[in-house]
Parts: C-alpha cells; structure tokens; sequence
C-alpha cells in the first residue's frame, strides 16, 4: 500500500514539476534558434536578478518571524553536509592534479544549487509558503559562506597569502548582491515589526510575480550558449550535486543534527537542485574552468528533471 502511495505521490510530483522545467525548456529553445540573443538573455537575467527575484525575497523575507525562521539545528546541519561534500570534491580535484583555483570552482559546482532562481519559486509552489523560510536560510549559507569562499580561494592563490584587499574584495561582493540585500532588508522590516504600505506591498507583488517565469526563461535561453565538454567530468560534478549534496544533507538533518521533520524536508529538496548558473559567472570572471561548469550546469539541470521529482517526492511521503 505504501509503496503504491510512494509511486502516485512521486508521479503528481513529477507532474507539477513539468511546468517548470518546460519554461526552463521554451528558454532553450529562444535561445538556441537564436529568436532569444545571448545579449537579451543577460538583460532578462539582469532583470530578474537585481528587481523581480530580489523584490519577491524582499516581500517573502518582510513577512516572516525571523526568530521563527532562525534554527542554529538547520544551519549547522546543511553546513556541515555541504562542507563534506565540498571536501570529497576537494580531495577528487587535488588527486586528480588540478591546481587550487580549478579545485575551488570544482567544489562549489558540487555542493551550490540555483537556489535562488529555481528553488525559491518551484518549492513554494510545490511544498507551501512554509517552504520560503528554510529555503531562505539555504540561500543564505550558499551566499554567505561558499559564495564567499569560493572568492577567497581564487584571489588567494593566485596572490599566494591572504590579504585585507581579498576581504575587501569580499566584502564588495556581498554587499552588492541583491539577494543577499533584500533578504537583510526584508528580515530587518520583520524584526522591527515595520508594515509595507499596501500599494508598495501590490508593487512588490506584480514584481515579483515576474521572477518564476522570468527566471526559468532565463535558466533556459543561458544553457542553450553552453557546452557539454569534457563529460566525464560534468557527470562526476552532476553526481555530486544531484546525489552526494541531498544525501549528505539528509543525514544531517534526520540524524546528526535533528531538524523539525518540515523544514528537513525542504533543506532536502534544496540540496537537490541542480548547479546553479552564479557559480559559471564566478567561473568566467575569474577565467577559471568556465567550459567546465558550462557542462556541469547543463547536464544537471537535464537529469534534475527526475531526480528532483523523486526526492521531494520522497520527502513528501507521509512520516
């Protein structure tokens, strides 16, 4: 009986799932016959980056109970998960011979989501409203500390030390990303019990509203100027991703570090998503491996067609 129950559930998941992927899809295919420009999907992503995804973080994170949403339980489980699986890939790329900055690139294609762009939407819609808060406090950790990282070790060996200018660099980064802006603002319109005028809070609302499909066009029309070079290693990265990442993290936050079944639930599905497409940014800025996060990316959201079906299909049987 459950294992029937298990099937029709992953089935109605796989279902509602489609949607998604098939504006992810329709993107492909603007861009690839060309009707949508590399140069008009940077200005779509640019969009919905700085005003649409930002505007919909800032309304979502305005209205939750940061104390409520806040779990040290959470944040130590998906941490520790993501840093294991960020040390296997580490310790692969260093025996494979690869040099300090080709390994950081390497090891954050295996363990960073596109939280931002496809969890937030899909998993709102998919898991409940519930589900913004803990993907949130996920989005928070990949921005915070491996989107920092990531930059510390690129800089830093190719300067050979650390330095205040690396930090500085860092810091930059940070205070720039929008995300990372309209989630402190949002949290701090929250604790200070500070309430959005409602034609702001319709103003944010429509903006917002363009963020999912904005966002699973843009996903789209950009893979379809990537490559699948050099498979053999975008399969390992999409392994670790895919299968390494929410496992990891399911371990974590069912056994090592209990989480409140929900929210384990979510941090589950987030650590499902395939690659996300910020860390080929970081990867081409720095001129650092960018072929090979382009193949990452696109055989991981490819197969991610499934495989996220299933898990949050899984996560979402009945305990």
């Amino acid at each position: 009986m459950l294992r029937v129950l298990g099937r029709t559930n992953m089935l109605a998941i796989f279902l509602k799932t489609l949607p998604f992927f098939g504006l992810i899809g329709l993107g492909y295919w603007a861009g690839r016959t060309r009707f949508f420009t590399e140069e008009a999907t940077a200005y779509l992503t640019k969009f919905v980056f700085y005003f649409a995804l930002s505007a919909m973080i800032f309304q979502f994170s305005a209205n939750l109970d940061a104390r409520e949403v806040f779990s040290w339980p959470f944040i130590f489980a998906y941490l520790w998960a993501t840093a294991l699986v960020y040390a296997i890939v580490t310790f692969v790329a260093l025996w494979r011979g690869l040099t300090v900055a080709e390994t950081a690139v390497e090891a954050q294609v295996g363990v960073i989501g596109n939280v931002g762009f496809l969890g937030l939407p899909m998993l709102a819609v998919l898991m409940g409203e519930a589900a913004v808060g803990p993907v949130v406090l996920v989005l928070a950790v990949d921005l915070l500390v491996f989107g920092s990282l990531i930059v510390i070790l690129i800089t830093g060996s190719r300067e050979g030390r650390m330095s205040l200018g690396i930090l500085a660099t860092v810091g930059k980064g940070l205070v720039k990303n929008p995300m990372i802006m309209s989630m402190t603002a949002g949290f701090l319109c929250s604790s200070l019990s500070i309430s959005i005028p409602g034609p702001v809070n319709e103003f944010l609302l429509i903006l917002g509203a363009a963020a999912t499909p904005g966002a699973l066009f843009a996903i789209g029309a950009s893979l379809a100027s990537k490559s699948a070079e050099r498979l053999s290693v975008a399969v390992w990265l999409s392994t670790s991703k895919l299968v390494l990442h929410p496992l990891a993290v399911a371990v974590a936050a069912l056994v090592i570090f209990p989480v409140e079944p929900y929210a384990a639930s979510v941090m589950i599905a987030a650590a499902a998503l395939p690659v996300a497409g910020n860390v080929y940014i970081i990867a081409q800025h720095y001129g650092v491996a960018p072929q090979r996060v382009s193949a990452a990316i696109l055989v991981s959201t490819a197969v991610s067609i499934v495989t996220v079906s299933l898990v949050i299909g899984w996560v979402s049987l009945p305990q």
